[in-house]
């Protein structure tokens, strides 16, 4: 019996404008790619612009956002892993991220999720880290390693890369070799016994 492939959903967190996450966000998929055994979904939140206003408890959004907050949960849904690719704002993650993740829940939920953060001297690990608390909250399992990049617009080059690529893509397999390996087991654990949450 030939099993589907997993599935990988590559979350862009920061909308600001001048960002710098579709930068790591790029290079992270394409380490994806050459790791082989996952398909990916960049999901950029700034294309999926949701109001920070959210529905009152058992009604439904106006059709305009109900139809984004459909497309980002469909996205999210069919996803057996996730990596969460965010900045480090003010100590913390950016408000488009926290807002995507409380506009949605279930798709979440029993799924393993990989974190890479950028920023200054700390490299976006605090963000990183409340991230990881809002995540357990959904019932998610996140990844122990945390690749980050320490002030990444002199980290990376003008073609998108790391200028000293080798300790990142180190990195960055070791955290795949795991994802994958929670992927696996916990979509075969879902199959055989949905999740009571």
């Amino acid at each position: 019996m030939t099993q589907t492939p997993l599935h990988l959903a590559l979350v862009v967190g920061s909308v600001r404008e001048g960002r710098f996450g579709p930068t790591v966000a790029n290079w992270f998929a394409e380490q994806v790619a050459q790791y082989g055994r996952f398909t990916t979904d960049v999901v950029d939140l700034a294309e999926l612009p949701l109001p920070v206003v959210l529905p009152a408890f058992g009604s439904d959004p106006a059709p305009e956002v109900a139809a984004v907050a459909a497309r980002l949960s469909g996205r999210l849904a069919a996803a057996d892993a996730f990596v969460v690719v965010t900045p480090e704002y003010n100590h913390s993650l950016p408000a488009s991220l926290k807002n995507a993740l409380d506009w949605s829940d279930a798709e979440w939920r029993a799924k393993p999720v990989a974190l890479v953060s950028y920023g200054g001297r700390s490299g976006g690990i605090r963000a990183a880290e409340h991230t990881r608390q809002i995540l357990a909250a959904l019932e998610a399992v996140t990844v122990r390693e945390v690749l980050t990049f320490q002030f990444p617009r002199e980290v990376f080059g003008e073609d998108g890369r790391p200028k000293d690529p080798e300790g990142y893509a180190s990195t960055a397999k070791e955290i795949l070799r795991e994802l994958e390996w929670l992927a696996s087991t916990l979509r075969e654990g879902r199959g055989r016994r949905p999740h009571a949450g």
